[in-house]
């Protein structure tokens, strides 16, 4: 191996360098504050665990992306997280035994075996926020708003909210009698929205034309509010649980509209992100310029059972890489910090200590140090005026 390629990374795999991190690191502390105001208590799950754990219920589907290691000690499987939600859910259902809701967030890197796009980072900073013990409209209503309050708090105002919910699809494609392989095709199709291949699969395996009619049209419902009245209508007589499914959209968008009736919602009911593990509302958020949801979540009932604990759950995630990138509030000002000299004296010493107690950045030249005050990122120096330090602006050379 050449040494250019010993500084080689995986794909998907990077660093966070200085001026990045900075932003990363104000961001996050930013919105973990913003959580906690909300009532979200954080948690800090284990980066790996034992397999059989973490692959646990639902969490299943996350089987593929998900490094698997053998355990030097006891020889056991184990993994390393792709998703912190089941750790969230299983510190709900195993420690904490509470009968009432329980709000928890947590911030990490999770780590899986493919990028979620092409270019992508299989590295994520995962930040996510989960209410455990809660079902109905207005948890669900609750985790959107969180949601979108993180999002513009970070800059990003110029969102677009896109709800669904995966009943309707799993409603229509029980009634029609289709298989588990049948299904997953059809899925396949609905979220790539190829009507045409969804008609040619549904007329193959000879579905009824009235649910044939209302699966085919499951991919054109997609757009502001009046596509709730056309589904309404469409929907009359399907079953029962996707009528319920539609009654529960609408609760739950009326509670958003009530909390931010200036946020526009849009609706997507072939939206089926996740379905294998959402059990109910799902939503996402996307921004201008950027082809991918920049955050991501919805209901997934019951995902306690396997650790003893049936309950109902909802929340979102984000990545806090993807938006110190995209947003113009994670941009830096510029430098920021008072620049000390190479001296021995005790009243430097001192200010330099009373500055930093107050929250400034403070850093001191070394001896022989021939970097300058903009490679330090300062803007300002202290300067001895008499017996006196005081503090003065960069001279610009």
């Amino acid at each position: 191996m050449s040494v250019e390629e010993r500084w080689l990374l995986p794909d998907g795999i990077e660093e966070v360098l200085p001026d990045e991190a900075a932003r990363l690191e104000r961001m996050r502390r930013r919105v973990l504050d913003l959580l906690g105001r909300w009532g979200y208590a954080l948690v800090m799950p284990p980066l790996m665990e034992y397999l059989d754990s973490l692959l646990t219920g639902v969490a299943q589907e996350l089987d593929l992306q998900t490094f698997k290691i053998t355990d030097q000690l006891s020889g056991r499987l184990m993994g390393i997280r792709a998703d912190m939600t089941p750790q969230a859910a299983r510190i709900d259902a195993h420690y904490l035994k509470q009968e009432g809701p329980v709000r928890l967030c947590y911030v990490g890197p999770v780590l899986r075996t493919r990028p979620d796009a092409p270019g992508g980072s299989r590295e994520p900073l995962q930040l996510g926020a989960e209410l455990f013990g809660h079902s109905g409209p207005a948890s669900d209503g609750e985790v959107i708003c969180l949601m979108i309050t993180v999002l513009e708090a970070v800059g990003l105002s110029e969102l677009h909210v896109d709800l669904g919910h995966v009943g309707i699809f799993r409603g229509l494609a029980m009634a029609a009698g289709v298989d588990g392989d049948q299904e997953a095709r059809l899925f396949d199709a609905m979220q790539r929205k190829a009507e045409g291949e969804v008609t040619q699969l549904l007329d193959s395996w000879a579905v009824e034309p009235k649910l044939k009619t209302l699966l085919v049209s499951l991919p054109s419902l997609n757009g502001d509010s009046s596509i709730l009245e056309e589904a309404r209508e469409l929907f009359r007589m399907a079953p029962t649980g996707v009528l319920q499914a539609l009654d529960d959209l609408e609760q739950v968008a009326a509670r958003v509209r009530r909390e931010m009736p200036e946020r526009d919602l849009y609706f997507d009911l072939a939206e089926l992100s996740g379905y294998g593990y959402h059990t109910g509302v799902v939503f996402s958020a996307l921004v201008p310029g950027h082809g991918m949801a920049v955050a991501n979540g919805g209901r997934y009932d019951g995902i306690g059972g396997v650790f003893g604990r049936r309950r109902p759950a909802t929340g979102f995630g984000v990545d806090l890489r993807l938006l110190a990138r995209i947003s113009d509030a994670a941009t830096d000002d510029g430098p920021e910090g008072i620049l000390a000299p190479d001296v021995d004296d005790d009243g430097l010493l001192a200010e330099i200590a009373h500055l930093r107690e107050q929250g400034e950045r403070v850093v001191r030249i070394l001896p022989g140090q021939t970097v300058s005050a903009e490679e330090l990122r300062c803007d300002r120096e202290l300067v001895k005026t008499g017996s006196r330090w005081s503090i003065e602006s960069v001279k610009q050379s």
